[in-house]
């Protein structure tokens, strides 16, 4: 099992940062690389033209290789996940009465874009919610979905944990259901690939789309996305130059192509190039395929398993181990606790962590240890009415 790597970071010994979800801290040596990577543009004569296309590519290669990706031609550079999805759906065409199903209190950018296709094409938006009982809360909730997806069913755009309690939905029995219909499978990762093993071969969505600045401990505003062949073969939402074939031949630009690079290379985000940032995630997913998320997801139930037991024995609801991401889970309270209490107590021991929705968001990584949930447990401990 892999041991404590808080060393590789600059988070001071007194804070106990249980909030990957949030956001991720950087790495110590992609600080280091983002310094000399902003000093670069010092002196601009120094950057060549093949600069700005061989760390996009490395950068491509080394997250197709995280989500297991044959080609890593299949993957754009994106800004947000509001991006990527909105690749996506200006690509979906659908007939009135047809259905878009998202999950109840799913993350905003992966809902905003599929309600404009549902306006727009007259569809229907699905929402398929968690049942309010908490008894076997997971497994009902991958049973609606299921049964939800049917003959009108064309897009299913959902995450793989839920952003608020990490709630583990079962996309493999998904993405056999969607087949059937005929429907799309568009995942959000952002809350999942980096630390949770998945596998584009095994699951075959059309697309999955992440944000690289929580799990994959990348720089705020980068990102990635998967495009399946036939989604490569959509339209992009701005023509920029990069995108287009032959670009690397800077004199030759103002031969305008109307071909686009190939595959997802349409989809690419305009200066995707980003020379400063891009180091700094090649750095971050070297370090993720090193450390590889199976070891990740054992390493965080390791450090939890214990503070779990004692939570749930206090009244408190955490889904079920089968049914959530070792990573990411949600508490939710009993009535007898006092949560603005336990807001104060958290600041009294300098423990971060989310309120989500009704639950309290815990994330923890690599850099944390058994100690900072034994602190977690005693501020529960202390704020029972």
């Amino acid at each position: 099992m892999l041991t404590n790597q808080k060393n590789k970071f600059k988070l001071p010994d007194h804070v106990s940062y249980i909030n990957c979800a949030f956001m991720s801290p950087i790495l110590l040596e992609s600080e280091k690389i983002g310094h000399e990577a902003i000093s670069q543009k010092c002196l601009p004569f120094e950057i060549t033209g093949t600069d700005f296309f061989t760390n996009v590519k490395k950068a491509k290669q080394l997250f197709s290789e995280l989500i297991s990706v044959e080609d890593y031609k299949n993957i754009a550079m994106i800004p947000s996940v509001s991006y990527g999805i909105a690749q996506v759906a200006n690509n979906i065409k659908l007939k009135k009465d047809d259905e878009i199903l998202v999950v109840g209190e799913q993350f905003p950018s992966n809902v905003y874009s599929w309600q404009k296709v549902a306006n727009k094409y007259k569809a229907k938006i699905n929402i398929v919610t968690a049942n309010d009982n908490f008894n076997n809360r997971g497994e009902k909730w991958n049973k609606a979905i299921l049964s939800a997806i049917k003959t009108n069913t064309k897009v299913v755009a959902i995450p793989h944990v839920h952003w608020s309690d990490g709630t583990l939905f079962d996309l493999k029995a998904i993405r056999k259901k969607s087949k059937e219909v005929g429907a799309l499978l568009i995942i959000d990762g952002t809350q999942s690939i980096g630390a949770l093993p998945f596998s584009v071969s095994e699951i075959q969505p059309d697309a999955l789309i992440c944000a690289a600045y929580k799990w994959l401990f990348g720089p705020y505003s980068t990102g990635f996305a998967y495009f399946s062949d036939e989604l490569c073969q959509g339209e992009p939402i701005e023509e920029n130059w990069i995108n287009r074939k032959n670009s690397e031949d800077f004199a030759g630009l103002v031969n305008y192509e109307h071909d686009y690079q190939p595959k997802a290379g349409r989809f690419n985000v305009g200066e995707m190039s980003n020379f400063a940032l891009t180091p700094m995630l090649i750095k971050s997913l070297e370090q993720l395929i090193a450390w590889k998320p199976e070891n990740i997801q054992e390493y965080c139930n390791f450090i939890s398993k214990d503070a779990i037991y004692e939570l749930v024995k206090l009244g408190c609801f955490i889904e079920d181990e089968n049914y959530r991401g070792k990573h990411l889970f949600g508490i939710y309270l009993p009535e007898n606790m006092d949560v603005e209490k336990l807001k104060t107590e958290f600041a009294k021991q300098n423990i971060f962590v989310s309120f989500r929705g009704s639950a309290i968001r815990v994330a923890p990584h690599l850099y944390n240890s058994k100690e900072d949930f034994d602190k977690l447990v005693s501020c529960f401990k202390n704020c029972i009415k």
